[in-house]
C-alpha cells in the first residue's frame, strides 16, 4: 500500500514538472518568435503582443493582468476545478516571459516565426496538458462564455481567438493577421501531436467468410486479440460478423498477408488509431 502512495506522489510531482516545462517552452517561444515578429496568434499572449506594439506595455505584466483575474473568475463561475497546477501555469508562464524578454529573436522572417512559433507554443501547451493543467488565459474566458451562453466550447475559443487575430490584422496589417492564423493552426496540430503522438497503431475491420480461421491465425501467429462484432449486410440483411483487431504499425503487413492467405476475397478496412490503452499497448 505504501508503494502505491509513493507512486501517486511521484505522478503528482511529475504533473507539476510538465506544467513548468511546458509553460517555459511557451514563454521562450513567445519571446524569440512571436513577439519580435508581431505574430498575435490568439490567447492572452496575442493580446500582449498587440498592446506591446501599440502602447509599449510590458507583455509579462499584461499577461499577469489578464491571467490572474481570469483564473479567479474561473474559480467563481466554474468552481474549483482548475486546481493548483493551473494556477502555477497561469503565474509561471508570464514570469518566464519576463525573465527571457532580452533574448535575441531567432528569426526576423514572419513566416518562419509563425511556423516555428506555432510549433513551440503547441509543444509547450501539449506538455502542460499532459500534466493535466492549463495556462489559463482566454481558455477560461471561453469556458465561462460556454457555460452562460450555450455556445459550444470550440465556438467560444474560435470567437475569442478570431477577435484577437482580427485585431492584429487591423493594428498591424492583413499579412500579419494571416501569419497569426497560420501560427494558430500549427499550434493546434502540434498540441494534437504531443497529446496523441505519431499514429503507430492501426485498427483493422475484417469481413470474411472464414472468420474462424482468420481469428485463430491472428491469435496464434500475430499474438493479438480479436473482437467479434455483430453486423448485417446492407443489401442481403444477412448476418456478417466483423473481426476488429488493433496492431502495431510493424505488424500490419503481417496481418494483411495472413488474412489474404486465408481468404483472398476478405474485405479489410484500415484506419489509424490515435491512442490505444490496454494490454499489449500503453497502460496510461
Amino acid at each position: 500500500m505504501q508503494k502505491n502512495i509513493k507512486r501517486t506522489k511521484k505522478e503528482v510531482w511529475m504533473e507539476y514538472v510538465y506544467t513548468l516545462i511546458g509553460a517555459a517552452i511557451v514563454a521562450i517561444t513567445f519571446n524569440v518568435f512571436l513577439l519580435p515578429n508581431k505574430v498575435a496568434s490568439g490567447g492572452v499572449s496575442g493580446i500582449s503582443t498587440i498592446l506591446d506594439s501599440t502602447l509599449g506595455w510590458e507583455p509579462a505584466y499584461v499577461q499577469w493582468a489578464f491571467n490572474i483575474p481570469l483564473f479567479i473568475a474561473g474559480v467563481i463561475f466554474l468552481g474549483k476545478q482548475f486546481g493548483a497546477k493551473t494556477l502555477v501555469g497561469t503565474i509561471f508562464l508570464p514570469f518566464v516571459v519576463f525573465l527571457t524578454k532580452d533574448l535575441e529573436p531567432w528569426t526576423n522572417e514572419p513566416l518562419l516565426a509563425s511556423l516555428f512559433g506555432g510549433i513551440g507554443v503547441g509543444l509547450g501547451l501539449g506538455i502542460v496538458f499532459r500534466g493535466k493543467a492549463s495556462t489559463g488565459g482566454t481558455d477560461l474566458a471561453a469556458q465561462i462564455i460556454n457555460k452562460y451562453t450555450g455556445l459550444s466550447l470550440g465556438t467560444c475559443v474560435a470567437i475569442i481567438d478570431g477577435l484577437i487575430v482580427l485585431s492584429a490584422a487591423i493594428v498591424f496589417d492583413i499579412e500579419r493577421g494571416l501569419y497569426a492564423l497560420l501560427a494558430l493552426y500549427v499550434t493546434s496540430k502540434t498540441i494534437d501531436l504531443v497529446q496523441l503522438g505519431f499514429s503507430r497503431t492501426k485498427m483493422t475491420l475484417i469481413i470474411t467468410e472464414k472468420q474462424l480461421e482468420v481469428r485463430e491465425g491472428i491469435l496464434n501467429k500475430i499474438d493479438r486479440g480479436v473482437t467479434k462484432l455483430t453486423a448485417y449486410g446492407g443489401y442481403t440483411d444477412s448476418e456478417r460478423p466483423i473481426l476488429m483487431c488493433v496492431v502495431d504499425q510493424t505488424e500490419f503487413t503481417k496481418l494483411k498477408q495472413l488474412v489474404q492467405s486465408i481468404d483472398p476475397t476478405a474485405f479489410i478496412v484500415v484506419t489509424d488509431a490515435s491512442e490505444v490503452l490496454g494490454e499489449g499497448f500503453n497502460r496510461s
